[in-house]
């Protein structure tokens, strides 16, 4: 996974105007300028994890204290069921040193598991790690 920094605007996540992302893994400890540069960008509020609609993304806040990794393979098959075809996963966990944190080998594993692939990872904020997943053969 290629490591890459991105702008606060939002942009650097792939979403644009007009598109539905749905969260999942809401808590207080989220970053909620992260949060709001999403926002910014597509125009709309984040979809609550009971959206049944079809989306065009997912963000998923993932801590090691949510479940075992197996949880995360769960959630990641689930949030594909609205995702549309093409759309963007991110997984979200605190970084090293951080409670909570998750190892990029942890992420990547549940991600294989369900069918994805990681394609690069980000620094999302100040205490929060970005995974981009996509399923595989999707090479956007």
């Amino acid at each position: 996974m290629a490591a890459t920094a991105g702008p606060a605007d939002g942009n650097w996540f792939g979403f644009t105007t007009g598109q539905i992302v749905q969260e999942f893994g809401y808590d207080d400890d989220v970053d909620s300028d992260l949060r709001a540069a999403i926002e910014a960008t597509t125009g709309a509020e984040l979809a609550y994890e009971d959206h049944e609609d079809v989306v065009d993304g997912t963000i998923i806040w993932w801590r090691a204290d949510d479940a075992e990794a197996g949880d995360l393979t769960d959630l990641l098959v689930d949030a594909m069921g609205n995702l549309d075809d093409g759309g963007l996963i991110w997984v979200l966990t605190p970084k090293p040193g951080r409670p909570g944190h998750v190892t990029p080998a942890d992420v990547a594993e549940a991600a294989d598991t369900a069918g994805l692939q990681a394609t690069s990872a980000v620094s999302a904020g100040a205490n929060w790690a970005g995974f981009r997943l996509l399923a595989r053969g999707r090479g956007r």
